[in-house]
Order: structure tokens, then C-alpha cells, then sequence
């Protein structure tokens, strides 16, 4: 566990470091969010915040590579997800730069997940009516399916500031401590491509973090979006590959099945976005894929609250999903039922906090005013 800690934190402190180097960069080559009529932000700002989090990634791994628990996960798994990241960014990089179209984006997300393919990394089998093991050709497909999805999913919350890296901190801390839990009650080694992504992952978001609350000073752009949501979903079905299938008893259903089913549970928020959105469209007779201005955190702002007001109600609401789904895998259901009690709990104390603080800020500006 200390290793891990150690990989987040030395890839938050270079993520924060080298995305004000690279948000330099970005303005210098003309990559830069232009103001749209369904935009938040009032200020044209660079984006390419996906390459300060790759370079983040790719020092990181140089670094950690020699620890002892941490430098066995170097395995040929690892090798694919940062090959296949190397290209999502490049991806992302020529889309924010020249506005790819929908499904050129599209393609080249089939790529990747292609690359993943390459190197093994495939849903292998589903638990349903016991074991099912999957021809080649299905697991395949469902990859593909997986990783397209949570990519786009995480692209789609991206509209707000903060509100992408943070979401996604909460939900890889979530599987993270799946990931850790399930190799303990497994016995299986805790090195491994899917805690050491998750751990990054984590690092990069927080990294990230303080540059892209409000105002924003750089967005994470298509290139961290889908860098993010690509990495998500190959913890995801890398996890389910160290799973021994033959093992897997009426009692052991639930760590089993979380794999496949913990990224759509954490990202539960940002996939319900993503179905209104299509919905909403196709209702319309639009592409699923053209933009709007009708997402949840569009809806909040809309309601009277702030920008970071918003972000933090999405916070919680994801981590009092994410957090009892985890406990759910190891726990009775009681346990995981008090851990929904106690976050909401916190969530309702936090947020009235937020609406007492600004209370008193806007009463000390009505007063000074009349001074």
C-alpha cells in the first residue's frame, strides 16, 4: 500500500508541475477552447491538459518502475494501456487542436481499444447462470464496447470546470480499493496493471485538480477526458483477468461480478448524463453525438448554483454511490447500507456549509456596499 501511495503522489506533484509548461504550449500552437454558446467558461483557455497528464504518467512509470512491490506490475498489460494512452492523447490532441468530427473520434477510439486487444487485454468470460467462458470474438467486441463507452462517458461530463478530474479521483479511489481488496481476499499478488493504473490515475486527477477549478487556467481537453476514460476502463478488464474463474462459488458473485460492473457504478453520473443526452437527442432527431447545453451540471447552474457549488454536489453524489457499491463487494448489506447513511450524511453537512459560507459572503458584500 505504501508503494501505491507513494506512485499518487509522485504523479500529482508532477502533473501539477508540468501543466502550467504545457498550458504555455498549448496557447502558443493555438490550442484553445474558443467561447461557444453552450459553454460555461466567459474566457478563451488552453487546453491540452490530457498531455501534462500522459507526460505525468510516462515519469511516473520511469520512476516506480524500481520500487520493489510497485515494479512487478511492469508486466506486458501495462505496456499495452500506456501504448494505447500514448495514442488516445494524440487523438485528443489533434481533436482539440482541429475539431475532429464525431466519428473520426469515434474510429480512432476503436483503435485504441484495439491496441488493448493486442496485448491480451480482453473481457475473457461473464458471470451469468455460473461461468460463462466468451469465444474470442465476443470478448473482443465487448471490450471495444466497454472501453468506448467509459470513454465517452467521461468525455461527456466534461464541460465544467473541475468537474471531469474529480470525479474521476473519486472513482479510481474507489477502485482502487476494490482492486487492493479483492488481491487480499484473493491471495493474489497486489502488484499488478490494475492497481498501479488506478493509482495514477488518482495522482494525475489531483495533480490536475488545482489548475482546472474555477476559473479554470487550462481544460483537460478531448486529449484528458478520454485519456482519463481510457484508463478507467482497462483497470477494469485487466482486474477481471486476475480472477480465476473456476473459483468463482455463489458467495464470491459479488467481487466477481464488480469488475465489469464497479466502472459503470462509479461512473453511475456521468453514464446517466450520457443516456439523457442520447435520448435527448435522438428525440429530437439530432446525432446522439452533437453537443448541447442540457447536461446535469448545466441543469444545476441553471437551478442558482455556482460552478464549484455544482461540482461539489456531483462529488458527492458520486462518491455515496461509488464508495457503497465497493464496501457491497466485501460486506453485508447493512455495511454498505450504513456507508450510504453516513455520505449522505456528510453530503447534506457539506453542502449546507457551502450554502451557509456563501450566505455570509454575500451578506458582508450587501453591507460593505451600503458603507
Amino acid at each position: 500500500m505504501r508503494e501505491y501511495l507513494i506512485t499518487l503522489l509522485i504523479s500529482a506533484a508532477l502533473c501539477y508541475l508540468i501543466t502550467p509548461i504545457v498550458r504555455s504550449q498549448a496557447i502558443r500552437f493555438g490550442a484553445v477552447a474558443a467561447i461557444r454558446d453552450r459553454d460555461i467558461h466567459s474566457v478563451p483557455t488552453a487546453r491540452w491538459g490530457g498531455v501534462a497528464m500522459w507526460a505525468s504518467m510516462a515519469l511516473t512509470f520511469a520512476i516506480v518502475n524500481h520500487l520493489p512491490l510497485v515494479g512487478k506490475s511492469f508486466g506486458h498489460e501495462t505496456q499495452g494501456i500506456f501504448l494505447a494512452s500514448t495514442a488516445i492523447v494524440l487523438l485528443g490532441m489533434a481533436d482539440d487542436r482541429f475539431q475532429l468530427d464525431a466519428l473520426t473520434k469515434l474510429a480512432g477510439q476503436v483503435f485504441v481499444a484495439g491496441i488493448l486487444l493486442i496485448y491480451g487485454i480482453q473481457i475473457l468470460w461473464l458471470p451469468i447462470n455460473g461461468v460463462i467462458t466468451l469465444p474470442p470474438s465476443i470478448g473482443q467486441l465487448l471490450t471495444v464496447l466497454i472501453v468506448v463507452v467509459v470513454i465517452n462517458a467521461v468525455n461527456f461530463i466534461d464541460g465544467m470546470d473541475g468537474l471531469a478530474a474529480g470525479i474521476v479521483a473519486i472513482s479510481g479511489i474507489a477502485f482502487f480499493a476494490f482492486a487492493y481488496l479483492l488481491a487480499v481476499d484473493y491471495g493474489f499478488s497486489r502488484a499488478g496493471a490494475p492497481s498501479l493504473t488506478t493509482a495514477v490515475l488518482v495522482g494525475i486527477c489531483l495533480g490536475f485538480l488545482p489548475h482546472n477549478i474555477n476559473p479554470a487556467k487550462i481544460f483537460m481537453g478531448d486529449s484528458g477526458s478520454m485519456l482519463l476514460g481510457l484508463l478507467l476502463s482497462a483497470a477494469a478488464i485487466t482486474l477481471t483477468g486476475q480472477v480465476d474463474p473456476n473459483a468463482i462459488s455463489a458467495e464470491s458473485l459479488g467481487p466477481t461480478l464488480l469488475p465489469l460492473l464497479l466502472p459503470f457504478a462509479v461512473l453511475a453520473i456521468p453514464f446517466l448524463d450520457l443516456l439523457l443526452a442520447v435520448g435527448r437527442r435522438l428525440k429530437a432527431g439530432r446525432s446522439p453525438f452533437a453537443p448541447d447545453n442540457q447536461h446535469l451540471h448545466h441543469r444545476l447552474l441553471s437551478a442558482g448554483n455556482s460552478t464549484n457549488k455544482t461540482a461539489v454536489i456531483l462529488y458527492l453524489w458520486t462518491a455515496t454511490i461509488a464508495f457503497p457499491v465497493t464496501v457491497l463487494a466485501f460486506a453485508p448489506w447493512w455495511v454498505a447500507l450504513i456507508t450510504v447513511a453516513v455520505l449522505i450524511a456528510m453530503s447534506s453537512l457539506i453542502i449546507g456549509l457551502i450554502l451557509l459560507l456563501m450566505s455570509v459572503v454575500l451578506y458582508s458584500i450587501s453591507s460593505n456596499r451600503k458603507v
